[in-house]
């Protein structure tokens, strides 16, 4: 399914990199770091189509974009990546396109290999969520002749991994302020389809309470987590525009310890708590979500807790904390090749 706009890239002005682009993302994080990353990549890209899932995420992030819907692939859906392959081979095809640059998941998988086949150049970042080394579909992708691969962390960078900087760079910690009652406040974990994290919810139901403000508004973006018998009005999916909006005046921002939630909350200034996902309770495919959350802990940028430790005094830290912008992020140097 292919949802289209007007909307189109001008022509070449000298900065731009000639050809058509396919950027390529599963929703959530993943589609959030490319939407970021586009406006850093070097040289630019004018013609600009996309591939995704078609959420309510997808449909308000790329809203006048060209958007290419296809079926939803899971974590680790490797049935649902081969279901997927025809689908891209039509999408390119027909496209004509002359690169293809992917921030994962399973995505990449369906998509990256075909790009090769049919003689396309690819490119795929790997999240800033991997702080320790490349994910399963990082290492699957590295291997496939001709793609080029880059690195968030110049700690594991090497010659097969490039460093062309990261989304995490050019954010500080700005100031401590006083600590009221919380007005607004944003609980989000994300919009997987698979995993739930009913642990998270229970842990925030137990400790919010004694930081809300009489008549505190919460919006509780929950997706596929099971809320029944909490005092929850939870949402499965909140509209990207609307989320990044009710983060920008939230007081107090709890998240699952997801890239796209981290990232959103920091541009607004705010300081979340992180909850991580942990694979052994059924919560994930594997445990980067403590990378994640230690990266921003460890920069000042989040305060993380597990569920069970979570307590009244970590919302007020975070709540004290603002964050700001405090230099200009590098550009993302793509190679021609």
């Amino acid at each position: 399914m292919t949802f289209t706009s007007p909307a189109r890239g001008s022509g070449p002005t000298g900065l731009e990199s000639p050809g058509r682009t396919l950027l390529v993302a599963s929703t959530g994080g993943h589609l959030e770091q490319l939407w970021r990353l586009r406006s850093r990549l070097r040289p630019v890209l004018s013609d600009v189509e996309w591939a995704t899932f078609d959420e309510a995420q997808s449909r308000s992030l790329l809203a006048g974009e060209v958007v290419h819907h296809v079926p939803y692939i899971p974590p680790r859906g490797y049935g649902e990546v081969v279901r997927v392959m025809p689908e891209a081979r039509r999408i390119l095809r027909t496209g004509r396109f002359d690169r293809v640059v992917s921030t994962g998941s399973g995505i990449a998988l369906a998509f990256l290999p075909v790009a090769r086949a049919l003689g396309i150049r690819t490119h795929y970042i790997e999240s800033a969520a991997r702080a320790e080394g490349p994910s399963l579909t990082g290492r699957i992708v590295s291997r496939v002749p001709g793609t080029q691969t880059y690195s968030q962390y110049a700690r594991w960078a090497d010659e097969r991994w490039q460093y062309r900087g990261s989304l995490f760079d050019g954010y500080d910690v700005a100031e401590e302020r006083p600590v009221r009652a919380a007005a607004r406040v944003v609980v989000t974990l994300g919009t997987m389809k698979t995993y739930g994290f009913r642990r998270a919810l229970e842990a925030v139901c137990r400790v919010l309470p004694d930081v809300l403000a009489p008549d505190a508004e919460v919006l509780w973006q929950v997706g596929v987590t099971d809320d029944s018998g909490l005092p929850v009005e939870g949402r499965a999916d909140v509209p990207a525009a609307e989320l990044h909006a009710a983060i920008a005046e939230a007081d107090l921002v709890i998240a699952h310890a997801g890239i796209g939630s981290c990232l959103t909350t920091l541009d607004a200034g705010r300081c979340p708590v992180v909850l991580p996902r942990r694979q052994q309770h059924g919560e994930h495919v594997d445990d980067h979500q403590e990378l994640i959350a230690h990266e921003l802990d460890r920069r000042g940028l989040a305060v993380r807790r597990l569920p069970a430790e979570l307590t009244a005094q970590d919302l007020r830290a975070a709540m004290a904390r603002r964050v700001r912008a405090a230099v200009p992020p590098r550009t993302f140097l793509l190679d021609a090749v």
